[in-house]
């Protein structure tokens, strides 16, 4: 098993360059052609989620993605570190609030429409998604 661990500062500019290399390990770990638009679409998503997140609650640390070749797959982390709390409905901070959990509810919506097999998972420490996708067997050789 192969990792590529990306680290980058909260900035929408460096969002391209981690679905570049998300493609690009992609393709080394053997996704198909077909799918590697998904693969970028959803890296996209999930680490512009995570920017606004840091941006939007001041957190200084950079997003992490880990790009992960097994054997019969390839999967994708995109972890923040902004505080997830649960906020009831007319609680405080429903205002503001309420604004950017309908942008992170689509972005989750979006990612949860071109993946198969996704994994969220947030607390007060902050956030995982974790997406993955199938990759053909390794052909043994003689």
């Amino acid at each position: 098993m192969a990792t590529v661990e990306l680290r980058f500062s909260a900035l929408p500019e460096h969002v391209r360059t981690a679905r570049l290399v998300a493609a690009a390990v992609a393709r080394r770990s053997g996704v198909e052609e077909a799918v590697l638009d998904e693969v970028r679409l959803a890296v996209g998503e999930a680490c512009t989620r995570a920017v606004g997140l840091h941006q939007s609650n001041g957190v200084s640390a950079p997003v992490r993605v880990l790009l992960i070749e097994d054997e019969k797959q390839f999967s994708i982390e995109v972890g923040d570190e902004a505080p997830h709390a649960t906020v009831g409905p007319g609680g405080a901070g429903a205002g503001a609030e309420a604004d950017g959990e309908s942008e992170d509810e689509m972005g989750l919506a979006v990612i949860s429409g071109l993946v198969d097999d996704v994994e969220v998972k947030t607390d007060e420490a902050g956030g995982h998604i974790r997406m993955s996708w199938p990759t053909p067997p390794t052909a043994l050789l003689p």
